[in-house]
Parts: C-alpha cells; structure tokens; sequence
C-alpha cells in the first residue's frame, strides 16, 4: 500500500479509538470535566501526564532543532527533562495537597485577592494560548503532508477533532485518551528508531548507536562532523549560541516547566498526594524513553538528508522530498542553473570554503527546509517500509493534539471555574458551569487554529515562548506561595504582571515589531526571546519580595495554611 493509504488506515483507526473513548468518559459534572472526579490510577496518570507533557514540541520539532543546530539544540532537551523533575520533586505534591483545582485557585486562595486570582487566570489563558499555537501548527504539518492538502486545512482538521473529545470528555476523557495517545506515540517514535540504528550501525538501540560506529566503519558523530564542515556549517558538536543564552533557555524551560497550567493540574486526578509522587515517578520514566531518543533520531537523520541532497542533482531526489517540495516546507531555488542542489552554509567565513564555493559557480545556498519535518520526513529519507511513515504520522498527531486538549481544558476551566463561578457570578450552576466551560473551549480552539495557520515561528519555539511566560509569572508566586509565609497578595500580583508584561513585550518586541534585529548584537545582556524568560522569572522574584516586605503581612490563617501545607500540624515541633 502507499505511504497515503497507510496514513489514513493508522491514523483513521486512531483517531476513532480517541473518540470511543471520550465517548465512553465523557464527563457528567464540574469535577470530572476539571480533574476526572480525582480517582484516576498513579500509572494511568502517569501515561496521560506524559502525553500531555510530550507535545508536537517534543515528538515533531525537538529532534528537528537538535538535527539543525547540533549541540546547541540540546538546551530544549536539558531544560524540558530537568523542567519535568524540579516540578515533580519541589512543586507538585505542595500543590496536590492544598486541594485547588486550577493554579488560578491556589494563587486566589493562597493570596487571599480576587486581584491575584484574576491575573493569574489572564496569565494561564495567555500562557495556554501560546503553547496550544505550536500544537495546531504541528497537526497542520502532519496534514498537509499525509493528506496533501494545504497546512490551512490540516489546522482546520485537527481543531474539529480536537475541539470534539475535549469539549465533551473534559479532564476524565482526555486522560483516558491521553494513555491511548501516549501508547501510539512512543510506539510510532521508537520503531523508526530502531530500524534506523539497526541499518547503520548494527545496534537496535538508538541510544547506543548515537555514540557507536557506523557499519562502514567510523564514528556517527566523526561523520557528521565533517559533513557539516564540509559544507560550510559548524561542526554538529560544537555549540555556537553564547554561554549566558544557553544556560538563560535551559533555565527558563526548567522552570517554565514548574508552571505549566496544564501538567500541574494532572496532580489533581489522582486520589491522594502519595498517588501524586508515584503518579510523578511513572510520568518520568515514559517521558525518559522519548527524550533519550531524540538525540540519535536529530544524528540520524541530519546524516542520511546530508548524504542524499547536498550537491545531488535534482532529477534524482527521491519522492519523499518532492512530496514535501507539495507543502511548501522544502523549497529549491536553483540559483546557477546548473540542476543540482547547492545545501550549504553561504555565511560561513572559512576563507577555505569561500574558495571552494566560488571554485564551484555556487550562487547561494538553494535549499530551505522546514526543520519541523524531520522526524516526520526521517522515515522516508532512511527508506524504511510505507506502514512506519504512516505510524509516525499517527505518532505525531497522538502528541499534539493531547497536549491541546490539555491546553484546551486549562483555558476553558480558568474561564468558567477561576473568572465566571469565583470572580463573576459565584452562584453559577454546576451544569451552567459546566456549559460555560465548554464554550470556553470552544472559542479558544478557534483562535489557536488562528495562530497555528499564522505561527510566529517553529514548533518547538513558539513553545519555548510559552515556557518563558510560564517561568516570569507562574513559577515564583507558586513557590513563594509554597515557602514563604511572609509573601503577600500585593507582591504576587505586582511580581506576576512585571514579570509577564516585560517577558510578552520582549518577545514582541524582538519577534514582531523588529525582527530584523533578533540576533545576540541586539538583545539584551546576550538573552534571546526564548531565554528572556529567565530575566522575566528574576524580576518577578525581586518585584515580589520587595514589595511583600514593603505592605502589611499575610493574615495569621493565611500563614497557618502556609505552614501546614510544608509540615503537618501533627508533625511538627512543641
């Protein structure tokens, strides 16, 4: 069967296999729609909040950035991995046990202020608004390939999915489907990754074979090396990003991690705080398989697309890449008409290699490749059968849409519970609650297909944006909130909206009003709008503590809560 065949057979199949179930676990009340009812199994959420977690980001574009950038790419694996274990072991069994739905709830109750409670939700909805964009652009890549329609289309069909199963599952039905979805897209994810390390290596463990030897003898690293080299780029483990920019990404994933809207709230749909850490611990070790793959599948694949396109002639380009060509994520401009492909690095300043490439007529590299295919087009590139190109389609699809359907539920619950029922109109009906909810859900999956047909950049960096926003507003007020008892309502709110508005207003700033000058000669103290976060993240802390020492104290129950969520009464000292 063809590749297309393939993809509508698998992907067709699982996409009914997550209707069923949302069928089956859809939601009858507030409590089900916002955290399951909390009686979901530690294994079970663990599978789900590792499905949520690991987003097209993490399946599409993650190993596309580390294939491109080589080592430098590696800060989004280091960030997001240690990100997943400092919420894990410092944030979410704190959060579990104060008992809140929603991290708008715990800011409004910890910091006894409608005022705090508001922000935070305007912070969450903006935070899920940014990280959802870069979902609905990886389900229109996977679309406008398998399906050969236009990347508007394949937004336009993954929101109508996406929009069914979480609007009327809710929490308890997207957790189910999120297992399903976890259990497709590791699946998808490590098949083609064994079959390509078997075939160049001889070792059917990538991880293994990232750092062994190839079967024609050599290195896969040496190799890759001096591929890259040899075509003007730096060397693939060399790093080219400045030291401050990579340790402010690493930090700002990390900690944007610890205040995610949509991971935390997975802690609440277990039964206990025990079931939190062991619900942790399982999540962990699902998301450990991906993570540690990815490195092989960016060396594989940059290894085999170098050898097949750089400086080969055009006729004799395989399928795959003129079937993507269709897309408009790979384009060839031949530039000196001479029929071949001319894939280098045309600002390189090697004296070396600027005489080679005026030796050879070269006019300027020809080739532009969406680094979002990669593991989507990796399959095809290694010539592996039709059916494996197909998972990985299905793959890719399970990844994005559970982590949107989380990012869905997170805006419609911030919405309808934390504005409408606590701030708007607190005698609400469950069952109008609940309505209000799905609503929410509704317009909010219309306006993330907006921004996925018109991203602001790739995948995983739209997502890194998101991270940050997440790191200036959400982390400090939750772990202050968490540790110190003399934090009070007026230093939340003004370290949250300092920390968001300049973190937004940077990006913007650098993204939107002045591109041009997105590079590390203009940004600020070295940080890019991917690591600005960092920046946000401080000086939502020194806003926070400064002006908490500065305005009255917390009330005396407010700091009894505080205390008693660290250390029970019972526990403690006489």
């Amino acid at each position: 069967m063809s590749v297309q065949t393939w993809t509508f057979l698998i992907v067709g199949l699982s996409f009914a296999l997550y209707l069923y179930i949302a069928f089956r676990s859809r939601a009858s009340s507030t409590s089900e729609f916002y955290v399951s009812g909390s009686t979901v199994h530690p294994i079970n959420n663990g599978l789900a909040t590792a499905a949520d977690w690991m987003s097209a980001a993490s399946f599409i574009s993650m190993a596309g950035i580390i294939s491109f950038m080589g080592r430098d790419g590696g800060v989004y694996l280091m960030g997001w991995t240690g990100g997943y274990v400092l919420l894990a072991l410092l944030l979410a069994p704190y959060l579990r046990k104060f008992g809140k739905y929603t991290v708008p709830n715990f800011v409004g109750d910890r910091y006894y202020s409608q005022g705090a409670r508001l922000v935070a939700v305007i912070c969450a909805i903006l935070i899920s608004f940014v990280y959802v964009a870069g979902q609905m652009r990886g389900v229109g890549i996977v679309f406008s390939r398998f399906l050969e329609v236009p990347i508007e289309w394949g937004v336009i069909i993954g929101t109508v999915i996406v929009l069914i199963y979480a609007v009327l599952g809710g929490m308890k039905g997207i957790t189910y489907t999120q297992v399903a979805q976890y259990c497709v897209l590791i699946f998808a994810y490590m098949v083609p990754a064994i079959f390509i390390a078997f075939m160049m290596t001889g070792n059917p463990i990538p991880q293994l074979g990232f750092g062994g030897e190839l079967r024609e003898g050599g290195y896969l690293l040496d190799k890759l090396d001096g591929l890259n080299t040899a075509l003007g780029f730096a060397a693939y483990t060399a790093g080219q990003r400045p030291v401050i920019d990579v340790a402010a990404i690493t930090l700002a994933l990390m900690v944007g991690t610890a205040g995610l809207p949509h991971i935390i709230v997975r802690f609440y749909t277990v039964p206990s705080v025990q079931a939190a850490r062991s619900s942790a611990g399982w999540a962990l070790l699902f998301i450990a398989l991906l993570y540690t793959t990815a490195p092989a599948i960016a060396a594989f694949a940059r290894t085999n697309l170098l050898a097949t396109v750089a400086d080969q002639p055009y006729s004799s380009m395989p399928a795959w890449f003129k079937n993507w060509e269709k897309t408009g994520l790979v384009k060839w401009t031949d530039r000196n008409a001479d029929g071949r492909i001319q894939y280098y690095n045309e600002a390189s300043r090697d004296p070396a290699f600027q005489a080679r490439a005026a030796t050879a007529g070269w006019k300027g590299n020809e080739l532009a490749i969406d680094r979002d295919i990669i593991v989507l087009a990796n399959p095809e590139i290694a010539r592996l059968p039709n059916w494996v190109v197909g998972l990985v389609a299905a793959g890719a699809l399970a990844a994005a849409l559970s982590t949107a359907a989380g990012l869905l539920l997170v805006i419609s619950t911030a919405f309808a519970h934390d504005f409408m029922k606590c701030c708007v109109r607190p005698q609400i009906t469950e069952r109008g609650e609940l309505r209000c909810a799905r609503v929410a859900a509704g317009v909010a999956v219309v306006i993330a297909a907006y921004f996925g047909i018109n991203p602001p950049g790739f995948v995983a960096e739209v997502v890194a944006f998101a991270f940050g926003l997440a790191a200036a507003s959400f982390f400090p007020v939750i772990l202050l909130g968490i540790f110190s008892k003399r934090m009070n309502r007026e230093g939340a709110i003004a370290g949250m909206v300092t920390g968001l508005v300049f973190t937004a207003a940077y990006i913007v700033w650098f993204k939107f009003v002045h591109p041009e000058r997105n590079n590390a000669a203009h940004w600020w103290f070295g940080l890019s709008p991917e690591g600005v976060g960092s920046l946000g993240m401080i000086l939502n802390f020194t806003v926070s503590l400064v002006v908490s020492r500065f305005t009255p104290p917390p009330p005396a129950d407010v700091q009894e809560l505080v205390e008693n969520i660290r250390v029970p009464r019972e526990l403690r000292q006489p």
